[in-house]
């Protein structure tokens, strides 16, 4: 019993010996910069955005897990938990991440910063979307919330992100407008190529085998886009649905139908078969594989794929 006693004592005392050593260090960051801000985030653009914005001040985590579907997530005890430890949270909307609100509502937290990202951003109108339906255009029960599928929608989302780190570090707003603005014109880069490059196209609509998540993108950049499933990925398409795929494919000559990164495509490889075309992939972005996430794609990377993706479908000049 002394013994143990004994050697407990010591590995405290080498423990608090270490924590002592490290706070009196020379030239300590931290001791410098403070303590990082601590921002969870819902979604996989948002984690890329906050981590451009925040730079060096903060420490941004994902909330889902590498290869889960947006739509099917379901919060475990550890998020609430990690939630309560946080600075900031960060999401899209109730639309699109419902399980946020269920969330917020476990929250313990009394100084959290809560950024909801789409703020200020107009939801798409039914009568905009109204030809970039699923493939019979049945009523839709909900709007597609993909919004930073349109890259003016995404500056917008930064610049909110960028107000909630100010807000609750306000002594570093300067880095903060600085990073914000430096991403954005990187974005608005990106939507001028998107804007170039889809134009002059031979055909002016694609088809989905994956679900309605492609609408602000469509409208932003002028093309017709149809899929197969509706807003939630886990609704089985009808025949009716399969059918009308079918007849736009041939009816409009299309040599390629779409699917998305993170849902099975077998539906889309049976119309691919069916039809005789080929299969692209265009990814919403809401997360990533976990291959993806591992190699350090970013938001823009993956856009940078769909571009391609897309001039191809199109076929573009």
């Amino acid at each position: 019993m002394r013994s143990r006693q004994k050697t407990f004592c010591m590995i405290l005392a080498l423990s608090l010996l270490s924590l002592v050593g490290s706070a009196c260090a020379p030239g300590s960051e931290q001791k410098e910069k403070g303590p990082k801000i601590i921002a969870v985030t819902t979604l996989f653009p948002l984690y890329d955005f906050a981590k451009h914005v925040g730079g060096d001040r903060v420490e941004v985590t994902l909330q889902l897990p590498p290869g889960m579907e947006p739509h099917s997530f379901e919060p475990r005890p550890s998020d609430i938990i990690k939630l309560n430890r946080a600075d900031l949270f960060i999401y899209t909307s109730f639309a699109m991440e419902p399980w946020a609100e269920a969330l917020l509502k476990g929250l313990q937290s009394r100084d959290l910063v809560i950024v909801n990202s789409s703020r200020g951003i107009p939801a798409m109108k039914p009568s905009e979307e109204k030809d970039n339906r699923h493939a019979q255009n049945r009523h839709l029960d909900a709007a597609d919330p993909h919004i930073w599928l349109d890259f003016s929608s995404a500056v917008k989302m930064i610049e909110n992100i960028r107000d909630g780190f100010i807000t609750k570090d306000p002594g570093s707003k300067e880095t903060y407008e600085q990073n914000a603005a430096a991403y954005i014109t990187k974005l608005k880069s990106l939507d001028e190529r998107f804007q170039q490059g889809l134009r002059g196209c031979r055909k002016n609509i694609i088809v989905n085998g994956g679900h309605f998540a492609f609408a602000y993108m469509a409208k932003r950049y002028g093309f017709r886009y149809v899929s197969v499933y509706g807003v939630s990925p886990n609704a089985e398409p009808t025949a009716a649905d399969l059918a009308g795929a079918m007849k736009l494919i041939r009816d409009n000559g299309l040599h390629h139908i779409f699917h998305e990164a993170l849902l099975k495509p077998r539906v889309a490889e049976a119309l691919s078969r069916e039809a005789g075309v080929a299969l692209l992939k265009l990814d919403p972005a809401g997360n990533l594989t976990k291959n993806d996430f591992d190699r350090g794609e970013t938001f823009l990377s993956l856009m940078e794929k769909n571009l391609d993706q897309l001039k191809e479908g199109l076929q573009c000049r």
